[in-house]
């Protein structure tokens, strides 16, 4: 990040101009300052002072200030790379999209704003500075840009220790001294080719540094430096359907700390400056060399392993075993999983894989039978935790006990296991309960996280039992989630973790009252003031929400809800409305009001909201159980069974299955039950709900 100068601006701001979607944009100078004509908040056109300039290269993105403190990124944005690789250019991102001022994705609006979405990465020792009451933000930094403090800490006593430099302080006073590579060797194997780490690396503080940028996570708390527990201030995502592919390859913009935490290189104990010098943000040597210090170069960089042309990009270890992926339309950054190319999980369960990346003429079983040709067939048969989150994902055979072994698997990485807990959550059962609650002691707080979460269907005495400990937990994040949980339910807490319990509910709400630019603060807060009895806190807090965004339909959802539970359905209805002016077509909102027509007793538009949320999104397996419920209602049974048999060819889920089943046993199509029951006790055996139909599955 730079303030916008002659010296800084890459962009062609000599009245060039860019059109997409009817919209043109046009970039030109006028008294020594840069400016864009575009499409401002209320989409009409005007002129914008460009403040500050950000990134360098391969592309360049300048900011605008709106009021209230605001910095936004335009969406039309440089191509800095040589004309002759398709650069010098304006381009927009999400080119794909049609987006106009009232979307989220708008350059005015809160995706693309700086002070939230991009400070905290790109500037040093950020403070974002909101104020609630007036609706701005008064955003400092200690250094525009990533500076030594941003690693290292405050630099007072660095910069003192320059004048004095006394042998008595190794550390150079620093606040912050990355050690863990000193006295380090890695010896290389000869009977394996790699090398092994003397001695193991015994902290994480060099890799949890660096993952506060480089790893897709919200934030807790302001104020992070290097050697303070992570999940303190982040909140890091887990290989979610939609971020990752299911064999954990990057597939949304995840940076690279989630890939990392998969790869046989972190479990040997690299961390990153192993690679990469942090300083001159280069690696450690050119090309294959930096894999040659700890991997044999005459085993690996030779064609009896990469079966490549020597000197070739092909034969680039990076080539296979770091695929690269475009983000920001024209960015490739690579996987940092370090994975070993699996055509035959392409086969299996579509993941991508590096060898049809190039070769993309030929299918995935083309590459599967080559890697088998070189490897051997006994290849093809390496389990691989892909085929659990797939199965997982889309309800696949054997899906609730691959993932329950999953989770047992300590030899897995920690992201995996957290993962796989998080989708055991769809299949109950005995032994899935089992390995959850046996998470909640894991070493990794990423692991306890998602064990709390997955956890929450739980009675109350349940949540007690098992949540209560984690009120004292080492890793805030862990703190404020069970504290979450347990809000209902505090008052059966003893004294002890009662104490316990206000404290961390204490820091779940200043992690909201640190957000509250965002509408899921309000939204959570108030969740909290509802399940503590306080309705008129609790409408308060949605409708803070929907006054920062009036397009956020959970909290039309959830206010909704609470006028629900005073007997308010009237203004239930008027809120559910006033939504869909707002985001029209959104499902949920078509289902809540569903819900209160029907409570209402107009069941005839109950039920055309609840098809209208079902077409809003036919692949989404609860609109259409809500759907087919109400058409089983309304007289319309065949209906509802094909509605029901469309989303359990879709995948469905274990609502969809049961009731299909229920109905089709009831209309006497025995057969058709049983199918559709053996397809689920295929997908979790232990499914407690399978012993009801019992006789049925004989």
């Amino acid at each position: 990040m730079q303030h916008a100068t002659a010296e800084t601006v890459l962009g062609n701001f000599a009245d060039a101009s860019h059109t997409f979607d009817g919209v043109t944009s046009r970039f030109f100078q006028r008294g020594g300052k840069f400016f864009a004509r575009t499409d401002g908040p209320d989409g009409r056109l005007a002129d914008f002072e460009v403040k500050y300039t950000f990134g360098v290269e391969p592309l360049q993105q300048y900011l605008v200030e709106l009021p209230g403190g605001r910095l936004q990124a335009l969406s039309v944005t440089w191509d800095t790379r040589p004309k002759a690789q398709g650069g010098q250019r304006w381009f927009r991102q999400y080119p794909d999209e049609k987006l106009d001022f009232r979307d989220e994705l708008h350059w005015t609006g809160r995706s693309q704003n700086w002070n939230v979405m991009c400070a905290d990465c790109h500037s040093t020792d950020v403070r974002k500075g909101f104020d609630a009451a007036s609706d701005r933000f008064d955003t400092r930094w200690a250094e525009i840009s990533v500076g030594c403090e941003s690693c290292h800490g405050p630099g007072s006593a660095h910069l003192a220790w320059t004048v004095r430099k006394p042998a008595s302080e190794p550390g150079r006073g620093l606040a912050v001294v990355f050690d863990e590579r000193k006295g380090v060797s890695w010896q290389i194997r000869a009977e394996t080719g790699n090398a092994v780490r003397s001695p193991k690396r015994s902290s994480d503080k060099e890799l949890e540094a660096c993952a506060g940028c480089h790893s897709r996570r919200s934030q807790l708390a302001e104020g992070y430096t290097a050697g303070k527990p992570f999940m303190d201030h982040y909140l890091p995502s887990t290989l979610e359907e939609g971020l990752y592919h299911a064999d954990g390859q990057q597939r949304d913009e995840v940076f690279t700390w989630g890939s990392f935490l998969q790869s046989r290189m972190h479990a040997a104990g690299v961390s990153c400056s192993d690679c990469h010098d942090p300083h001159t943000q280069s690696l450690r040597a050119p090309g294959n060399a930096v894999c040659a210090q700890c991997h044999s170069a005459e085993k690996y960089d030779a064609p009896a392993h990469h079966f490549h042309e020597v000197g070739s990009t092909s034969a680039q270890c990076v080539s296979c075993h770091m695929p690269a992926t475009d983000y920001m339309v024209v960015d490739p950054r690579r996987d940092h999983s370090f994975r070993v190319p699996r055509p035959d999980l392409s086969v299996s369960i579509g993941t991508p894989n590096a060898c049809n990346g190039c070769h993309t003429d030929r299918p995935a079983r083309w590459a599967s039978d080559l890697v088998a040709k070189w490897h051997g067939t006994e290849r093809r048969k390496e389990p691989h935790y892909g085929e659990a989150i797939h199965a997982g994902r889309n309800l696949g055979p054997g899906a609730a006990r691959a993932l329950t072994a999953l989770v047992a698997d300590a030899r897995r990485p920690a992201i995996v296991r957290a993962t796989a807990i998080q989708l055991l959550a769809r299949f109950p059962g005995a032994l899935a309960l089992e390995a959850t609650r046996g998470s909640l002691s894991d070493q990794d707080p990423l692991v306890r996280h998602a064990a709390t979460v997955a956890l929450q269907g739980l009675p109350p005495e349940g949540l007690v039992a098992l949540l209560g400990p984690l009120l004292d937990d080492p890793s805030r994040a862990v703190r404020i989630e069970a504290a979450r949980l347990l809000a209902a339910s505090s008052s059966r807490l003893d004294e002890t973790r009662a104490a316990a319990f206000r404290i961390a509910i204490g820091d779940f709400e200043a992690v909201q009252k640190g957000n509250l630019d965002r509408p899921e603060s309000h939204l959570n807060l108030g969740n909290q003031s509802g399940q503590r009895g306080d309705p008129v806190a609790a409408e308060d807090a949605f409708r803070r929400a929907i006054a920062r965004d009036p397009r956020f339909v959970p909290a039309y959802v959830n206010l909704a809800d609470l006028y629900r539970a005073g007997g308010r359905d009237a203004e239930a209805e008027r809120t559910l409305r006033e939504a869909l002016v707002m985001s029209p077509g959104a499902p949920a909102l078509h289902q809540a009001l569903g819900f209160t027509l029907v409570r209402l007793g107009r069941k005839a538009e109950g039920l055309a909201e609840f098809a209208a949320a079902y077409r809003a999104a036919p692949g989404q397996p609860r609109y259409a159980y809500v759907h087919a419920l109400s058409l089983v209602d309304a007289g319309r049974r065949r209906e509802a069974v094909g509605v029901l048999e469309a989303s359990a060819r879709q995948g469905g889920d274990r609502d969809v299955l049961l009731a299909l089943a229920t109905y089709k046993s009831e209309d006497g199509d025995e057969s058709g039950a049983r199918d559709v029951l053996r397809a689920l006790q295929a997908v979790n055996p232990d499914d407690p709900v399978l012993l009801q139909f019992r006789e049925l599955l004989r």
